[in-house]
């Protein structure tokens, strides 16, 4: 699993480090590349991999795509450790982008990241049809906005510190991080042509995103900054809505293994196809950063 992930990881890395060696040198290049490389694993870029080989997608497609979802991921991010946002220092293992260049900077960093990802969908080598880029950039865009990443964000906010109900949590992480997984899970289904596979692959997404999210809280209750990358047990002292706050930590470990199992009912009927994502979902639930 590892050599595969890693080799996504690295191939997503090369694609943007070329698109931005080709991009003009501006002031803000440093820090979009400080924000955006090498970081991560690329498990986003990993998924969209996973579903595109099931469906038989070109390889370098997928990459391309990847690199546009790791930006929005990156941008988002960066907002996210903001002073007005999560106020956090660390993040992969390194200063946060606006502790290493200052708050503005990091702001116009992460604004930058998020239009570069649309450079990137919208540029000529990306071999698929107008007709399907629209489609996925429509799609990318809902995932991103109000009714993705930035809704969600602002609902974890508007969550601190109050009794929230189970499925306005759920309905804040699959928005916060559930959406972009949704859209790596759709992009090769729409590419594909596939819309019998639509509703259920967009389920599928969410409940992916999910998992990450309970697993992502999972690991910040369990509190291990060195492993982490990042400052942990942050949720319980900020009083943030998750599903370990409301259920305990048995519950919610209980309801990520079932979140698992659905994700595995639907994959179950693409026999050997869908091995890799299979195996990319056990990780996702076990990783411990």
């Amino acid at each position: 699993m590892k050599a595969k992930l890693n080799k996504v990881a690295r191939d997503t890395n090369k694609f943007l480090i070329d698109y931005l060696r080709r991009q003009k040198k501006t002031k803000l290049i440093e820090p979009i590349k400080y924000g955006l490389l090498p970081g991560g694993k690329k498990i986003r870029s990993k998924i969209l991999v996973d579903v595109g080989k099931m469906f038989k997608i070109d390889y370098k497609t997928l990459i391309q795509i990847g690199a546009a979802v790791e930006c929005i991921h990156a941008y988002s991010l960066i907002h996210d450790d903001l002073p007005c946002m999560d106020n956090d220092d660390w993040r992969r293992g390194k200063l946060s982008t606006h502790k290493k260049f200052g708050e503005s900077t990091a702001v116009l960093a992460g604004n930058s990241l998020l239009t570069l990802a649309f450079e990137i969908l919208t540029d000529k080598k990306l071999k698929i049809s107008p007709e399907k880029k629209n489609l996925i950039i429509n799609l990318i865009s809902k995932s991103s906005g109000h009714t993705g990443v930035a809704g969600g964000q602002y609902l974890d906010l508007s969550f601190e510190k109050k009794k929230i109900p189970q499925n306005k949590i759920i309905e804040m992480q699959i928005k916060k991080t559930g959406k972009l997984f949704s859209f790596c899970c759709l992009a090769p289904v729409y590419i594909a042509g596939k819309k019998t596979n639509f509703k259920k692959f967009n389920k599928m997404g969410e409940d992916i995103g999910l998992l990450f999210q309970i697993t992502d809280d999972l690991i910040d209750y369990r509190g291990n900054s060195f492993k982490a990358g990042k400052k942990t047990r942050k949720d319980s002292v900020k009083g943030k809505a998750t599903l370990i706050s409301l259920l305990g930590y048995k519950n919610a470990v209980n309801y990520a293994n079932k979140t698992k199992m659905n994700i595995f009912k639907i994959l179950n009927n693409y026999g050997k196809r869908s091995s890799d994502l299979i195996e990319t979902v056990e990780f996702i639930l076990n990783r411990e950063k």
